[in-house]
């Protein structure tokens, strides 16, 4: 099996379910959908959902008739189950439900330069990192590319004036193993939203087939790896999917990204008392990045319901720190957002709902790729 195999399994469940959204159609569909009319009118469709980030039947360059019809055909994905605002004002989180009562979570945090949006890939997930919420809830399906760009746009609307800038694969689920999907909505995002590559980032825990393919890529865009570990014997423990693909491997993996593309890594650490925010844990860490001029990003651990460990003291996350930029390793101490409504780094759960929605589905975990 391919790594891209259940993207593509599950856009064609989406479709045998009728839940293909607005956003999943390129601009090829919507000709089709407009076959008979002038062409004009798919460049007005098309800049009425991308530019203008209307809904149809608000897309006034088109007739009103048309704007009905095309309401019906091309349905939003996400539906508000809840809205969280945290941090006076700066980061909202929104809980929504799709189509087939699947939930996800996105994230929109603004800076004094900038506003990120935080975009989940799959409905849960399944590489099951115990200290991550969203690795405690399993794996539901992965999302559609529309259901991907459409987070960005529900982004760029609450933003208003304040662009989005950044768009960062860091939300529910595990990009790489929904790469068709998500590489599209990356393309997409691109082209059809405008913004830079260079804006866009890609997390993943480590699927070295995925990290592979994305250095063949024509988009230079940014790769972020989860690594909370650089032994394997505390990483197999943290982030299972080191048990198929483990740290000498990954190196290899990211080293031929690196050279491929010309882009700087990144390597994710969250900083877990005792666990691995030691001094050796830092010494062990710039050993192995230090090979592969990578930028470290700490993240004090953030709370998650079903695992013990609390995060670092702030003495500890300044040892820690200090320990690595003596060993000449580049790192910086991300700001914390959103704790205060479980929307930072790995709180989102999607567990609040204000309707029943039933059991949750769940199907079996993907194989991973060869």
């Amino acid at each position: 099996m391919t790594a891209d195999t259940p993207a593509s399994d599950a856009s064609d469940r989406a479709e045998r379910r009728g839940t293909t959204s607005r956003y999943d159609h390129d601009r090829s569909d919507l000709e089709a959908l407009l076959t008979g009319l002038p062409a004009y009118r798919t460049n007005q469709l098309w800049q009425g959902l991308y530019s203008d980030l209307a809904d149809p039947a608000d897309i006034t360059t088109l007739p009103v008739t048309l704007r009905s019809e095309l309401a019906d055909k091309l349905p939003a994905a996400l539906h508000l189950d809840h809205r969280s605002v945290g941090d006076t004002g700066q980061t909202v989180k929104w809980l929504w439900r799709l189509a087939d009562g699947s939930l996800i979570e996105t994230v929109l945090m603004h800076y004094e330069d900038r506003s990120t949006v935080c975009v989940s890939s799959q409905a849960g997930c399944a590489m099951a990192c115990g200290f991550c919420a969203t690795g405690q809830m399993g794996f539901d399906r992965h999302l559609s590319t529309g259901e991907m760009v459409e987070q960005v746009v529900r982004a760029q609307r609450e933003a208003g004036e304040r662009r989005v800038s950044n768009v960062v694969f860091m939300g529910m689920g595990e990009p790489l193993a929904n790469y068709d999907h998500t590489w599209a909505a990356v393309e997409r995002i691109h082209g059809a939203l405008g913004l830079s590559a260079r804006h866009l980032t890609i997390s993943t825990v480590g699927l070295i087939p995925g990290i592979l393919r994305l250095a063949e890529e024509g988009l230079p865009v940014n790769l972020a790896v989860s690594l909370h570990a650089a032994n394997d014997r505390l990483r197999d423990h943290l982030v299972p999917v080191n048990r198929r693909w483990p740290l000498a491997a990954l190196a290899e993996a990211c080293s031929h990204h690196a050279a491929t593309t010309g882009r700087r890594l990144s390597f994710e650490w969250a900083l877990m008392h005792d666990v691995n925010d030691t001094l050796r844990d830092a010494a062990e860490l710039a050993d192995y990045v230090g090979p592969l001029a990578a930028h470290v990003n700490l993240i004090p651990l953030n709370p998650t319901p079903d695992w013990p460990t609390r995060g670092s003291s702030p003495l500890r996350v300044r040892e820690f720190a200090g320990e690595l930029g003596n060993r000449g390793i580049n790192a910086t101490l991300r700001r914390t957002r959103g704790v205060d409504i479980d929307a930072a780094c790995g709180q989102l759960r999607a567990e609040r709902t204000s309707v029943d929605l039933g059991t949750p589905r769940r199907e079996a975990p993907p194989r991973l790729p060869d």
